[in-house]
């Protein structure tokens, strides 16, 4: 067992859309999508959830807990602590990172980065390196060692809020490699921040849902292809606003 563990940070907490990981989404809510969808990865050991010590996230334990996955508590702000306490408490060789605001992830997907990982013994490999797949697609994989060494050494607010920024921007210290598209898919928004993004992605799950529940990101792109004016209703959102935001307090930190 090569002991290779699905993260999925999830809180309540979002400043654009309160709650949204907890909003209702094919008869179930995001967050449990999210789980779905990564459970369904070949090459996962254990899917677990991490989230905070926040008040208002034990309504995520109790949602997690009744789908029998693990569910583990950390930092609100220091999501870099977070994550590395989750990963150590279980053991994990190799760490996958998703977000819970990505209800259209895809396990095959996430397979094709997990792989590339392993065969080219990386200490990080992702999807989401350069913008060629869809915004919400998102996939990270990182060795225990790599997380380690930057909780170890991180200092600015941008590195222990996004948990990996360290490592991809040291790249003599870590091995890195970036999985491309051969398509340039980049201008697609699937992710959930805003309103009009859960609209969107509400319209996704209604069309293909009920029959297909294990449709990939080629199914959604098909049908966006037959329904152009649905990419209308979250277009003109900023990507990695919320990264954007953290590298303005990196300044601050900086110059004090």
């Amino acid at each position: 067992m090569k002991n290779i563990i699905a993260l999925i940070q999830a809180r309540t907490g979002a400043r654009r859309l309160p709650n949204k990981v907890l909003l209702p989404l094919g008869g179930k809510t995001v967050l449990e999508c999210v789980m779905e969808r990564v459970s369904r990865s070949q090459l996962v050991d254990e899917v677990a959830v991490v989230t905070t010590v926040a008040k208002d996230d034990l309504k995520i334990i109790e949602r997690v807990s009744r789908n029998n996955v693990r569910v583990l508590c950390g930092s609100e702000n220091d999501v870099l602590d977070r994550y590395y306490q989750a990963a150590r408490l279980l053991e994990a060789k190799h760490i996958v990172r998703i977000t819970a605001d990505c209800p259209l992830i895809d396990p095959a997907l996430m397979d094709h980065v997990i792989s590339a990982y392993l065969d080219q013994q990386a200490h990080y490999c992702s999807n989401a390196l350069t913008q060629t797949f869809p915004d919400g697609l998102d996939v990270e994989v990182f060795s225990f060692e790599a997380l380690k060494r930057a909780w170890q050494n991180a200092k600015l607010p941008s590195e222990r809020e996004h948990v990996t920024p360290y490592i991809r921007t040291h790249k003599r210290m870590f091995k890195v490699v970036s999985i491309e598209s051969s398509r340039m898919l980049g201008q697609h928004r699937w992710t959930l921040d805003e309103k009009n993004d859960y609209e969107f992605i509400k319209k996704i799950y209604q069309a293909l849902y009920a029959k297909k529940p294990q449709f990939g990101f080629e199914d959604v792109l098909l049908y966006l292809k037959k329904n152009p004016s649905l990419l209308e209703i979250n277009s003109g959102i900023v990507r990695n606003e919320g990264y954007a935001k953290s590298l303005k307090d990196d300044e601050a930190f900086v110059h004090g």
